[in-house]
């Protein structure tokens, strides 16, 4: 049914419409509401329920962002610095609402305003839905670092695409869990714009022609359109707004053959753009199929190739203004980023618009190349060092894998001449693997640290292993190439705005509110770790302990919920007067598993399925419960995150390369348990190892585990066994749960021999839990620790992040609009 608010609708039409755009008064930003909801009306003239009132509201605060942007676009246009362009395929941005109007200082007016017309600000902000543009830590760091480039005043801008139906919204059933198309998208965004005059060709398939002059250009196959759409990035108190700028395949009218639809043709008269439609559908499509695997290739193409004709256009459109104009100024001007893999075609595409178009030379185009390109990488998991087929390479994108192949030649070539002593290693050092003459691939990984400038991890342990394990013989060649950047986090967003009775604490004790662009002044809080007084303010009631993230073996959620089972079967042994001791605790998993992962996706069950019995146990549910958190995204993590205590950051030593819900989580004061991974490596050293609860193996002592593992030397905690037992035993359902629990059984093999080492960290996991339980009931030494947590989260600020991205990667400094 259509939704009508009478006290709404009667409230609106006494506000009288007047367009305001600048508006900071509650009178006037009212007024511009109104103007919105009658002038630029996207439902019927009665109605004005929440759904209503929040785009109106979104409109007129857009009206800001617009005015911010335009005055930054031509701002960068007449100082002309040089600029970052960051390429990435996802970005988990969030609800927008709040952050806008926060970032902006206009909360209190705002919220001021909405009553006007019978609405609280927070209400209307859950009208929102999130953009479906990410999944997981990826999209969150890309949507962390935009945030920290606006908030710093640093020319740079994000390249996207605009996903319809995102990954997928995560269903849970009896079957467990079950993927539908998100519908962020199913009215619209009010916070993007089109930009009709931004369109570039994109091109697959086809042959290479050789022109009279003996230059090589890529012609035929078919072509489509890639259309933009610009989502305003505001910073924080400042005049800077920069912009996410997200791509739209598109076909033309041209391509709509009118002959074959009038003869009853339908599909394969409008086939281009059923083509066109399938590219931005859904982030990460199933690659099991051929199809699948050509349908990623375009995504990263599709992306690559618009954001680079659009970044040398920009180049181009400020190159009149200057009096040289020289390509080799490219470098000066412009700095590319890829985050992950995922945009490694940027570098043969960059090549062939530089050749092919513009007339450069190789050595010219490829020195452009070495002084623009940089790339992070995100992972040491072998399935994420993305390898492609060379066949399916050369089929869709023929050109490329010429110069991919160029590329590889002469690297080979600059080993054998420059590093002889190398040359029995140059084969897994090539871009290109034919070890398997069957299925040759292009190794992208590769292909992006021979091209690339710079290449960086994301926490120290990470960067570690990069260099001294995945690329230790590049490092011989280039040892001056790789560099760590740990991660951050915003503390505006995951803090300041969505923990406001946490940030108006600390901003009184620190008595100041410049943390929340300082993050290192948190560590004022140290003085008063002991203050009875804050203990009072600071203090919470319960143990939540929440893990949330992406489903996947190696962050081993199947850890947490074998430790649940054996907690309650514990429980189930213990007598009345025993339980009367115990800690009671809620367990919280969310995350969504890769549509794919029958693993991942058995986990899933597996929680829901512990948590049907346990939270339906009248002897036990006073004492635990299980509980999963379905469709998990960025407005849920903003409710959980503030409201938790102790958050399980447990991956196998090693696997992850950072991590950022952990800091998230540790800025609110939460306590980790967690191993030597990733970034909590240096929470730990920042908060102190005593308010951290540490278990597991090292990283540095997983392959010789895995060794002994091969070599029949592991033995089972019995803990382990009956947490396992109790499961196959059918005590949570029917449901057959012996694939899962065989891929912890073995010595090796595939999905068999525990390869995570869930076994053998299980032991000192369930220890740690047992001093976490004792620690709790130490009201004070629990709230100290959560103190100390805040307190020592300064390091992880993303606007630190990018700051050392800007001066030691990119060569860029801010440009503040005057």
């Amino acid at each position: 049914m259509p939704e009508r608010s009478g006290a709404a609708c009667s409230a609106a039409e006494k506000v009288k419409p007047a367009a305001s755009p600048a508006a900071e008064e509650p009178a006037a930003i009212a007024g511009n509401i109104s103007y919105h909801a009658q002038y630029s009306p996207h439902f019927s003239p009665l109605a004005f329920g929440p759904e209503q009132a929040f785009y109106s509201t979104a409109e007129s605060v857009r009206d800001h962002l617009v005015q911010r942007w335009n005055e930054t676009y031509v701002h960068f246009h007449k100082t002309d610095p040089k600029q970052t362009y960051y390429l990435s395929m996802e970005y988990l941005q969030g609800r927008a609402l709040t952050n806008a109007v926060g970032n902006l200082g206009i909360t209190g007016a705002y919220a001021e305003a909405v009553k006007k017309f019978g609405y609280e600000l927070e209400a209307l902000a859950g009208q929102e839905k999130d953009a479906a543009l990410g999944n997981g830590g990826l999209g969150r760091l890309a949507s962390c670092f935009l945030d920290s480039m606006a908030t710093l005043n640093l020319p740079a801008w994000g390249y996207g695409l605009r996903y319809r139906y995102g990954l997928f919204k995560q269903r849970i059933t009896k079957d467990g869990q079950e993927e539908i198309a998100e519908d962020w998208l199913e009215k619209f965004s009010p916070w993007e714009i089109v930009r009709h005059d931004i369109v570039y060709p994109i091109r697959f398939f086809g042959h290479i022609e050789i022109l009279p002059s003996g230059s090589r250009k890529w012609a035929g196959g078919e072509v489509l359109n890639a259309l933009a759409y610009d989502v305003p990035i505001p910073g924080y108190k400042t005049k800077n707004a920069i912009s996410l700028r997200l791509w739209e395949a598109k076909a033309s009218a041209e391509d709509f053959n009118l002959f074959q639809f009038n003869d009853g043709q339908y599909e394969s008269a409008a086939q281009l753009h059923a083509r066109a439609q399938q590219i931005c559908a859904v982030l990460y499509p199933g690659d099991a199929t051929e199809e699948g695997k050509l349908l990623r290739l375009k995504q990263q193409y599709f992306l690559c190739s618009a954001s680079l004709q659009d970044i040398i256009f920009r180049f181009k459109e400020r190159k009149t203004d200057r009096v040289s104009g020289k390509w080799s100024e490219f470098p000066a001007k412009v700095a590319v980023q890829l985050n992950d893999t995922h945009p490694t075609l940027a570098i043969p595409e960059l090549m062939r618009l530089l050749m092919d178009e513009e007339g450069l030379g190789w050595d010219e185009a490829w020195d452009i190349i070495n002084r623009t390109i940089a790339y992070t990488n995100h992972t040491v998991l072998p399935e994420a060092l993305e390898k492609w087929s060379q066949a399916e390479m050369r089929k869709l994108l023929p050109r490329h894998m010429e110069i991919i192949e160029e590329i590889d030649k002469r690297f080979k070539e600059m080993v054998i001449s420059t590093k002889r002593e190398m040359e029995g290693k140059i084969e897994s050092l090539r871009i290109l693997d034919n070890s398997n003459p069957q299925k040759p691939v292009v190794r992208m990984a590769n292909l992006c640290v021979v091209s690339a400038h710079t290449v960086n991890g994301v926490a120290e342990l990470h960067s570690n292993i990069l260099k001294e394990e995945l690329f230790a013989d590049y490092v011989s060649i280039w040892p001056n190439k790789f560099q760590n950047k740990t991660n951050g986090i915003t503390p505006r967003r995951w803090l300041r705005f969505c923990n406001p009775e946490l940030s108006e604490i600390v901003t009184k004790w620190l008595k100041t509110d410049q943390w929340t662009s300082n993050l290192d002044l948190l560590t004022g809080l140290r003085k008063f770790a002991d203050d009875e007084k804050l203990h009072a303010e600071w203090a919470s009631a319960n143990l939540f302990d929440i893990q949330i993230k992406r489903i996947h073996e190696y962050k081993r959620q199947l850890l947490n919920i074998l430790g649940a089972v054996y907690r309650y079967k514990k429980l189930k042994e213990m007598s009345a007067e025993e339980k009367q001791k115990v800690t009671p605790r809620t367990i919280m998993v969310g995350g969504k598993a890769f549509a794919t992962y029958t693993n991942a996706k058995r986990i899933v069950k597996l929680v829901n399925d512990v948590g049907a019995v346990v939270n339906n146990d009248p002897d036990i549910s006073k004492y635990l419960k299980v509980v999963f958190i379905p469709n998990y995204n960025v407005s849920v993590a903003e409710v959980l995150i503030p409201g938790s205590e102790l958050s399980q950051h447990i991956s196998t030593a090693g696997m992850e390369a950072s991590g950022t819900s952990n800091m998230k989580f540790s800025l609110n004061g939460c306590v980790i348990i967690g191993t030597l991974d990733g970034a909590n490596v240096e929470i730990r050293e920042e908060v102190g190892e005593e308010n951290f609860f540490l278990f597991g193996a090292k990283a540095d002592q997983v392959a010789g585990l895995r060794k002994d593992r091969e070599n029949g030397l592991f033995k089972p905690d019995p803990r382990f066994e009956e947490a396992k037992q109790l499961i196959r035993s059918g005590a949570f359902g029917s449901y057959d749960y012996a694939p899962l629990l065989d891929s912890l059984e073995g010595n090796s093999g595939f999905g068999r021999g525990d390869y995570f080492l869930v076994g053998y960290d299980f032991p000192s996991y369930i220890d740690a839990q047992t001093r976490v339980d004792e620690a709790y009931k130490d009201k004070k030494r629990w709230i100290k620790m959560s103190i100390l947590n805040t307190a020592g989260s300064g390091k992880f600020s993303s606007d630190r992040t990018i700051a050392q991205y800007a001066k030691e990667i990119w060569g860029i400094t801010a440009s503040p609009v005057p």
